[in-house]
């Protein structure tokens, strides 16, 4: 390797955050520098320079204390190093995307971003760290930060993992209208992440809950999901009042357990349309993982009040319940791996709209009931009764019984009718598609055929779980299949 080449892949061992070592370069094709002087202006570690300094030596000049790229290769190192002209956030654009995103989920407590404060995120992300062929993960992305970032530096690949399938419809659809490299995925994250998305990132950005157990579930999931935590950055956005220092001072000790340390803290870096409580503003918390950290805790309340909250219970009256399904088991509502049994029930009743839908494609029982919300987005109405039965047609038959063990309540009662591409939800998309095609051809498509037309049909999307897709790609893959 040349020593250009041998700097190059230094400086990508840095992750995103290339600045230090880039400032290192430039001075070094300016002219004579000292090594106390490249430490002090570039504030990069003195071993880490020592290691550039290593790299470059094929084309270093030193002259007794002092370092120099030699002039016949200074042009080289500025065009590799060089950053090019920053892109500016098109705040009317912003605007208008904050402006068109579905309301929060009324089970939700989020507050939305100015989009002043999106216009901000994105600037500063794209002038602090190196986003071209880096990863950016935003763990939730109601305030719209992913189409932002995407658009002042398309090089950045940009995945958002996010619990309403209405924001991710929203996101996905104005990034493939512009050609923007953004990756939507589904998840709650009280039940993990979706396989594909841990250690996949350089960055991730959140703006979680603002409990002690909201921010150390989202941080831990972020946590998970960096590639490598050396390099790697987690940028969160957390407001308390001045009134109450404690609820601050528990919430970074949480941070703090999970093995986070603070690079930075930004005051008000933040503002938003509501919380006024904390005087509607946040800080922007740059964080450091010191290791792979643990991971969070599975969580099951994460807000300060609502069916959410940490101290939300079921009401329902569980004798009632099974006397109505004829079960003798109540299951919890995680779909991240097969539900398996022959007849089922799940208590799904604090389900704030998504979980249904993969609840019924989690589970291969021949009876299912779910228990939800009697006011869920899916039931209550024909329309969106009609939307779910459609989705889920090849595999169960639904009824719907309202008010049902009780006023607060409904029971949504699934009939095994089919079997398909909806029976293996969790294998690998581009695997059951495949094996769908050669079925359906009658065994004439050889399996490089039967790949080759599913990687056009969905293109990146083949190691992708169905079951992690948001809605909107679910029902199109179902009405094409």
């Amino acid at each position: 390797m040349t020593p250009l080449d041998q700097a190059r892949a230094v400086i990508s061992g840095h992750g995103a955050r290339t600045e230090p070592a880039r400032r290192v370069i430039g001075m070094l094709c300016a002219g004579p520098h000292s090594l106390a002087e490249l430490v002090r202006e570039s504030a990069m570690p003195r071993r880490g320079v020592e290691e550039l300094l290593s790299a470059l030596d094929g084309d270093l000049v030193r002259n007794r204390d002092t370092y120099e790229i030699q002039p016949s290769a200074r042009t080289s190192y500025t065009e590799a190093f060089t950053v090019p002209p920053r892109r500016e956030p098109d705040l009317a654009v912003i605007r208008s995307d904050v402006d068109s995103v579905p309301a929060p989920l009324a089970a939700l407590d989020h507050v939305q971003a100015t989009p002043d404060t999106v216009a901000r995120r994105a600037k500063w992300l794209n002038e602090q760290y190196e986003l071209s062929g880096r990863t950016l993960l935003c763990l939730g992305d109601h305030d719209l930060t992913s189409l932002a970032v995407a658009a002042v530096n398309p090089d950045v690949a940009v995945l958002v993992v996010d619990l309403d399938d209405r924001v991710l419809a929203h996101i996905d659809t104005r990034a493939r209208e512009r050609g923007l490299n953004i990756r939507c995925l589904h998840t709650d994250l009280r039940f993990g992440l979706p396989p594909a998305v841990i250690e996949s990132s350089d960055l991730v950005f959140s703006d979680p809950p603002y409990t002690p157990e909201g921010m150390a579930l989202f941080a831990g999931r972020g946590i998970e999901a960096l590639r490598d935590t050396a390099s790697g950055r987690l940028l969160l956005a957390y407001g308390f009042s001045d009134r109450t220092p404690a609820l601050g001072q528990k919430v970074q000790q949480e941070l703090l357990g999970i093995g986070l340390a603070f690079e930075a803290i930004l005051p008000g870096f933040h503002r938003f349309d509501g919380a006024q409580a904390i005087g509607s503003a946040a800080d922007l918390y740059v964080c450091q993982a010191t290791s792979r950290g643990r991971k969070a805790a599975q969580r099951t309340g994460i807000y300060t009040h609502g069916p959410q909250s940490i101290e939300a219970a079921s009401t329902v009256d569980k004798s009632a319940l099974l006397a109505f399904t004829g079960d003798s088991v109540v299951q919890q509502p995680d779909w991240t791996q097969p539900i398996t049994g022959r007849s089922l029930t799940v208590d799904a009743s604090a389900d704030p709209g998504p979980w249904l839908l993969r609840i019924l494609l989690a589970c291969n029982a021949e009876k299912l009931s779910v228990l939800v919300p009697n006011n869920h987005p899916d039931l209550r109405d024909e329309r969106g009764q009609k939307s779910l039965s459609t989705v889920v047609s090849s595999k169960y038959r639904l009824r719907f019984h309202r008010s049902t063990p009780d006023g607060k309540h409904a029971v949504v009662v699934a009939t095994r009718s089919g079997t398909g591409l909806l029976d293996r939800v969790h294998g690998k998309l581009g695997n059951m598609l495949r094996e769908a095609m050669i079925a359906e051809s009658g065994g004439t498509l050889t399996k490089r055929e039967a790949k080759e037309l599913v990687a056009a049909k969905i293109p990146g999307e083949t190691d992708l779980r169905l079951i992690d897709l948001p809605r909107h790609r679910i029902e199109a893959l179902v009405s094409s299949a």
